[in-house]
């Protein structure tokens, strides 16, 4: 500003800035995106201003040291000008960054990676951020006492991000109303292997180190992202329509897996029948040891479970989740029981088509038992982050789609189940979305006291 007691050149620079933009907008009057998209329960989760269409990953791990260096490359798309944007980040360093190949400034407060392009980037563009990054994955631990994130194993690694815990092996947009592509390279010591997502692309050995790349064409949320390094015994056989089925089971857990394991094919069969097509190019399972995670999870195309949950009901729910969670995916952490409800309501019909009880009997056994703990709040409205996955959202969530076959009977039903996955494939919805959908399809039917009683209100609903 010194040079301002020259005044007619200085008029005439500010003139010209105010018509053409300073060299490092480009000309575009950006603002921040921003630092979350507002969750009802996670709102920093996410960040506003863009979306993301591909991740490409490059990771190398060393279990004995536990250290993770790793590259991500994220392609995106500004849904309005941006002068900054966000990445969710916990932990670990960063190294550099940059944005369409040029140096970017940047810096972290808390889980927020900030980052200020030297360009601003204009509504529409699509731009590609490179992240370098380094350090000791952290394990987090979820708002109801469950650990995500990077759980160090006695061979290896397991990354699980159901809520948020990707954002501790790699920096994004980590909300599920933004799916992308992903291509995810792991590299590890000679001897383990690298299990993810999707399918396998390519598999190098080289210096003592292998690398494996998998390749996810359809779009995922992070949180069904996941990375599992260890000694695995992995099985490539084909499900309905030669579809690819890949298993990776630890060795000390193939024998007691192996039966529950070779029911993939018909169990895919079956939902099929029921839910609709496939949404997916392949299958399959990740299987560990009891105690590297305590929970079984939905992670896209391959689920993860402890050995000593894998039943046959419980892959019956994670292989429903594929259609409800993986592919319509909930728009906000609120919507839970779009997930969960569809999951275990596939439970109770395949116990139904396999000499057990019916759905209704399920539900009636339910209704009338002494579980307070099933009416602490609506399956529509948790009553907060550590809540989300309690008995209401699954065991009432599922009670909410019995009382809509009820009402409309099992054609219509299945009409209603089938065409849900099929109208939001690959997409986000809300429980709006899934009510409104409802009410146009059985047009006829009056649900407004299942959303009202069962939905939305609170305490046990009259006797049906």
């Amino acid at each position: 500003m010194s040079r301002s007691v020259r005044l007619v050149p200085a008029v005439a620079a500010l003139l010209a800035l105010a018509l053409t933009g300073t060299a490092c907008d480009g000309g575009v009057r950006g603002t921040p995106g921003g630092s979350g998209v507002r969750d009802p329960y996670f709102p920093k989760a996410g960040n506003g201003g863009y979306d993301v269409d591909h991740y490409a990953l490059t990771l190398d791990y060393t279990p004995a040291t536990r250290r993770l260096t790793g590259t991500a490359v994220i392609t995106a798309r500004a849904t309005r000008d941006l002068s900054a944007f966000n990445l969710d980040l916990a932990g670990l360093h960063v190294d550099s960054v940059r944005v369409e190949g040029a140096d970017a400034r940047w810096n972290r407060t808390g889980q927020e990676l900030t980052v200020r392009p030297h360009d601003d980037l204009g509504k529409g563009e699509t731009f590609r951020t490179t992240v370098r990054y380094s350090g000791t994955p952290r394990t987090l631990t979820d708002a109801d006492g469950a650990e995500e994130g990077w759980l160090p194993t006695d061979d290896g690694a397991l990354a699980l991000g159901e809520p948020v815990g990707s954002m501790a092996w790699f920096p994004g947009n980590h909300h599920p109303s933004d799916k992308a592509a992903y291509d995810i390279t792991v590299t590890v010591p000679k001897g383990l292997q690298a299990v993810s997502n999707g399918q396998l692309a390519e598999q190098t050995t080289k210096g003592g180190r292998t690398a494996y790349h998998w390749h996810v064409a359809e779009p995922m949320a992070s949180y069904v992202a996941t990375v599992a390094v260890g000694r695995y015994d992995i099985a490539r056989t084909t499900g309905p329509h030669a579809l690819p089925v890949v298993t990776a089971v630890d060795p000390a857990e193939a024998g007691s897996s192996a039966k529950v394991l070779a029911k993939i094919p018909e169990i895919l069969d079956w939902a099929e029948t029921n839910f609709g097509p496939y949404p997916f190019s392949s299958f399959g399972a990740i299987v560990d040891r009891p105690g590297d995670a305590g929970y079984a999870l939905e992670t896209q195309n391959r689920p993860v479970f402890p050995a000593d949950q894998l039943t046959t009901s419980i892959l019956v729910h994670e292989l429903a989740h594929q259609w409800y969670g993986d592919s319509v995916t909930p728009e906000t952490w609120r919507d839970m029981w779009l997930n969960e409800g569809f999951a275990q309501y596939a439970e109770w019909l395949y116990q139904e088509d396999h000499d057990g009880p019916t759905a209704q009997e399920t539900f009636t056994r339910l209704y009338e038992s002494d579980g307070e703990d099933l009416w602490a709040f609506p399956p529509a409205k948790p009553s907060g982050p550590a809540h989300i996955s309690d008995r209401p959202v699954y065991d009432r969530g599922a009670m909410v789609l019995q009382k809509i076959r009820q009402e409309v009977g099992d054609d219509t039903f299945y009409d209603i189940v089938q065409g849900w996955a099929a109208a939001h494939r690959h997409g986000t919805a809300s429980t709006a979305d899934f009510t409104a959908y409802v009410q146009r399809e059985a047009p006829d039917h009056d649900f407004g006291r299942i959303w009202k009683d069962w939905l939305y209100g609170d305490g046990k609903p009259a006797r049906p």
